[in-house]
């Protein structure tokens, strides 16, 4: 029930921003997440080890971006990969928001009362066997990251239709225990001219939260449904908790 009202949302929102454009990208965008927000739904599986990860966005001249972060070569997982801010819980956490931002301060100095959260979206379980939860929030742009060095090399910052371009994208098929494409991007931080290697579960985030709140389709073939993500990510969840 949730998703079908989710489509007609979607419908209607477009139709109304198309006719009177009274709403900003920012508003459209929360609008819009909010109805995919998942809340406690799988609180139930308590025996998974937890993390969660957020993903921060910000409107730039009427433009959607997210911050992502380059790990340090130091780190024992992931290091040197790029990544939305994100951890472990912790005993102290209350809930997945509550890891987010505390690991989004911790890494980046994003103070939590700075982040406007919308909705958490639909958990993954990682290749460590960590149940993932991404929680999307909203930054001002003014915010000036702060990274941590013995965890975060780099900050950057991506315009999110960058995630549903071709241009800079590729994907693959068969990677252990991956359902349909891996994706990968190549981006250049047009700054520093860094460039910046996004794949795997994050860039699996980032297209997910491009194609919900931009409301388009992305050039590039997907594995889930673009009115109904629930149904494949439901899947794929079911699929890796059999294999535990």
């Amino acid at each position: 029930m949730l998703w079908s009202i989710s489509c007609v949302f979607l419908v209607v929102l477009f139709l109304l921003s198309e006719r009177t454009g009274a709403m900003s990208v920012k508003e459209e965008a929360m609008a819009v997440l909010k109805q995919f927000d998942i809340g406690d739904r799988f609180s139930y599986l308590r025996w998974l080890p937890k993390a969660s990860v957020l993903i921060p966005l910000l409107e730039k001249n009427g433009r959607l971006y997210t911050l992502l972060t380059l790990r340090s070569k130091e780190l024992r997982t992931s290091a040197g990969e790029v990544c939305f801010p994100g951890g472990k819980r912790d005993p102290s956490d209350r809930d997945d928001v509550d890891t987010a931002l505390r690991e989004a301060e911790e890494e980046i100095g994003l103070p939590h009362d700075e982040v406007q959260v919308v909705c958490t979206l639909f958990p993954v379980i990682n290749k460590n066997g960590l149940l993932v939860t991404p929680v999307v929030g909203f930054i001002e742009e003014s915010f000036c990251p702060c990274p941590n060095p013995a965890e975060v090399s780099a900050v950057f910052m991506v315009p999110l239709d960058f995630f549903i371009s071709d241009k800079d994208h590729s994907s693959t098929y068969g990677g252990t225990g991956i359902v349909g494409p891996l994706h990968s991007f190549y981006f250049v931080e047009p700054e520093s001219g860094n460039q910046y290697h996004i794949w795997g579960l994050t860039a699996v985030f980032a297209i997910l939260v491009a194609v919900i709140a931009l409301r388009k389709r992305p050039e590039f073939n997907i594995s889930f449904n673009l009115t109904d993500p629930s149904s494949y990510f439901q899947k794929l969840l079911y699929k890796r908790i059999s294999k535990l």
